[in-house]
């Protein structure tokens, strides 16, 4: 039974979350303020974090990035607040997805399911054991792990998935829309320009430079192409 760590204030509305997720087979845990949530989602061995950005104690943007120094699970946003700016925040600090009160308990069901997937999906990959180099860059596969220049650097489980994805197209021009519709696909509630914000969380972790990025290129008005060069 896959574990769900709701971190949220408003009691009503997480056990709105977690009576419907026990509904559909998940084991679901509630805390109430950011410190308890920390603690749990640290200690824990949960499978997916759903985190509120405001909360006392400890906001969500600070769970979040504690949580990705330690944990490389999938971590849901669930705000009230509904700028792009809020959304890139989040994102930029290691979530992996965005949904903003007032949801269904449906469609937050539906995202956890498909960040349950894919990462298992993910890890099932690395059962190949392949290790994919390119001028300092190492992913190795098995162990899902990311390399540079011998210096291992941490990346989100959507952020990972981009990287192998490119990494191993070298060359090849591909769209927003054709990545976004590849890694993100009908599960996720968004659009291209989500791809935008997971190239720059990526170069800023890769690259030296990430205004002149030697590894993922921009090519205006066409998409992103890998360089092996």
């Amino acid at each position: 039974m896959k574990r769900i760590l709701i971190v949220e204030d408003d009691l009503d509305i997480a056990e709105l979350e977690r009576d419907y997720l026990q509904l559909h087979g998940y084991k679901a845990d509630i805390a109430q303020d950011g410190l308890e949530g920390l603690k749990k989602a640290v200690s824990g061995r949960y499978d997916v974090v759903v985190v509120d950005l405001m909360l006392p104690q400890k906001d969500g943007y600070e769970i979040i990035k504690e949580i990705r120094r330690n944990r490389e699970i999938p971590i849901i946003v669930v705000s009230a607040r509904s700028e792009d700016i809020d959304k890139i925040r989040g994102l930029d600090c290691g979530a992996d997805d965005y949904l903003t009160k007032p949801f269904s308990p449906a469609e937050l069901t539906a995202r956890i399911k498909a960040h349950v997937r894919r990462y298992e999906r993910l890890k099932g990959r690395g059962a190949a054991a392949e290790v994919i180099q390119h001028k300092g860059l190492e992913i190795n596969t098995a162990a899902h792990k990311v390399f540079v220049n011998g210096r291992e650097v941490q990346l989100t489980a959507r952020e990972y998935e981009l990287l192998v994805f490119l990494a191993a197209n070298p060359n090849i021009v591909f769209s927003k829309e054709h990545i976004f519709n590849t890694l993100w696909g009908d599960e996720y509630c968004g659009d291209a320009a989500t791809v935008a914000v997971h190239i720059q969380k990526i170069r800023k972790k890769i690259e030296k430079d990430p205004s002149n990025p030697e590894y993922i290129e921009t090519l205006w008005g066409s998409g992103y192409r890998f360089n092996p060069a």
